[in-house]
């Protein structure tokens, strides 16, 4: 087997190992005994504890130009058993709701050097073909967010404690994998100083700037669009009084990204990253504004819609993060795309409670279309750019 071959398989095993401690959460929080007292603050408290401390991580993390100063291998290794002991904190006897949020936000803040840095350490090793290499890594994290979809859909219930351990092992296991067999990568620019001008250096190049833009956009949608997905379904079943299983129906939505981010991943060795991106972002764009109809369509036209829709709205994404990677400054590479994904979270908390409200006070026909923003955005910062 190549040696490229090995690092790919490496790398995206290594990765969806490590970030099992985010979307297996989905599973264990509310089986947790305090979650169980039915407080749904609580539980939806400690499901976004999580993405809380992965922004305040990625934020941390570019600061320090953690991913460009040290060994990105050795970061990502020590980030991923971090995160596994963290993760282990569930499982402290009589553990406190105080406990259980500290230990749900330790984790996302680990996290920080398992998702971006793993992208970093694909870009130092391939110059060319980043693009399909990033296909097939995010690809493998989608899969693994329709996970809990899937579980929930037959009803299986694994006892919280026993997956607990296992993600902690997996991801410590996703760690040891990287740090004993991927060394740092051939084009990595090490960066020996910390400087406090390096995030004011990095957006100084307009083709970052444009691609920067582009993905925060694509975030806007991405997980508003995941996280509302059972409210879009449920509502067209009571629409229509037909029955579709919500959670199964979510799982083909989501998981069908992952083959089309390893698609137009293979894509790119035919047309570049940008116009993969731009496509995607397009059609998922349109996908918002006809959500309005969508409640009309007959069941089958209704299925095929969230699947095109599941397909498009993140096929985007590994293209968009190699365009941040090769627009960056070499030196800076980690930091840059730490920054990015730092800020492209956050978006998604702002527009993820904007749905919240809308559900509340607003009709949901209507409830996807603001989500069009993002895409009209990215489209225009791609329209005409050079990347």
């Amino acid at each position: 087997m190549p040696k490229q071959t090995q690092i790919i398989i490496l790398i995206v095993l290594a990765q969806f190992l490590g970030t099992s401690l985010w979307f297996v959460g989905n599973i264990v929080v509310p089986q947790l005994p305090v979650t169980r007292l039915g407080n749904p603050d609580l539980l939806g408290d400690l499901l976004a504890a999580v993405q809380l401390g992965f922004i305040l991580g990625t934020l941390v993390f570019a600061i320090l130009a953690i991913a460009d100063r040290f060994s990105p291998s050795k970061v990502f290794a020590v980030s991923a058993i971090l995160g596994a002991i963290t993760n282990l904190a569930l499982l402290l006897p009589q553990a406190e709701s105080g406990t259980l949020l500290v230990s749900r936000l330790s984790t996302g803040f680990f996290l920080a050097g398992i998702y971006p840095v793993g992208m970093k350490i694909a870009a130092d090793y391939f110059e060319k073909g980043l693009g399909k290499v990033l296909g097939l890594l995010v690809g493998a994290l989608v899969l693994g967010t329709a996970l809990p979809h899937f579980l929930n859909s037959f009803e299986v219930s694994v006892d919280y404690k026993i997956i607990t351990l296992v993600t902690s092992g997996l991801a410590a296991v996703g760690g040891l994998l990287i740090g004993f067999l991927v060394a740092d990568g051939p084009y990595r620019k090490a960066q020996q100083k910390l400087s406090i001008n390096a995030i004011p250096f990095i957006f100084q190049t307009k083709k970052f700037r444009r691609a920067a833009f582009g993905y925060w956009g694509h975030m806007w949608e991405l997980y508003a669009f995941w996280g509302f997905l059972p409210v879009f379904i449920n509502y067209y079943q009571a629409e229509h009084q037909v029955y579709l299983n919500t959670s199964l129906w979510s799982f083909f939505a989501i998981a069908i990204g992952a083959i089309s981010c390893a698609y137009g991943g293979v894509l790119t060795q035919k047309i570049s990253s940008k116009k993969v991106a731009f496509y995607a972002l397009l059609i998922s764009g349109i996908c918002c504004l006809v959500s309005v109809f969508s409640f009309e369509f007959p069941p089958a036209i209704f299925s095929f819609f969230l699947l095109l829709w599941g397909a498009a709205v993140v096929a985007d994404s590994p293209q968009f993060s190699t365009l941040v990677a090769r627009n960056a400054p070499p030196e800076y590479r980690g930091t840059a795309l730490t920054l990015v994904n730092c800020i492209g979270f956050a978006i998604t908390v702002i527009s993820i409670q904007l749905l919240k409200h809308w559900v509340i006070h607003f009709e949901i026909d209507y409830l996807f279309l603001i989500l069009s923003l993002g895409p009209i955005f990215g489209i225009l910062s791609l329209y005409r750019s050079r990347l």
